[in-house]
Formats: structure tokens, sequence, C-alpha cells
């Protein structure tokens, strides 16, 4: 399945806590950190900046991109997401 790192900017903590949790419904999640996400799905990275768009405000900023060819990272949250990440991403 594929994986997408989506990073947010995001000001209204309701919003972005709504945001997070749209996200995680669509599959798979890793938190990457309080603005990213990791998430396997099959929609495309279109269909999920849809799917999240009624939900955002006109300045949240979203960005989605599929993973595949590298990743690296340091301290993720626990072995469990380290897991995770290194499966999917």
């Amino acid at each position: 399945m594929p994986a997408y790192v989506v990073t947010f900017e995001v000001t209204d903590a309701l919003r972005l806590a709504s945001i997070k949790e749209k996200l995680k419904s669509l599959g798979g999640y890793c938190p990457i950190h309080i603005n990213a996400l990791a998430i396997s799905t099959e929609k495309t990275a279109t269909e999920i900046r849809e799917f999240v768009t009624p939900i955002l405000d006109p300045k949240d900023r979203i960005f989605i991109i599929r993973s595949g060819t590298e990743a690296a990272w340091r301290n993720s949250y626990g072995n469990e997401h380290n897991e995770w990440l290194k499966k999917y991403l």
C-alpha cells in the first residue's frame, strides 16, 4: 500500500486535531512530529488533499508527498512507530 508524508501548518488547535483524526481514518498512520503524519492508503495525494479540504481554513497549509524512494529519521515516537516507518517509508 502506498505511503505518504503529510505536513500541515494549522493555527487552530481544534482544527489541527480534526485534520489529524481525518487523516488517521484513511488507514495506517504514524506520527512524525506535531505538524506531520505518515499515512498508508490507496488514495492518491490529490484525493487525500480533497478529503481534508472541507475542514481546512483558507490560510491553512497542507503538503502531501508519496514516499518510496528513501527515508531517514531520528528520534521517532518509540519503537512501534520506528518499525512502522521502516515498513512503509
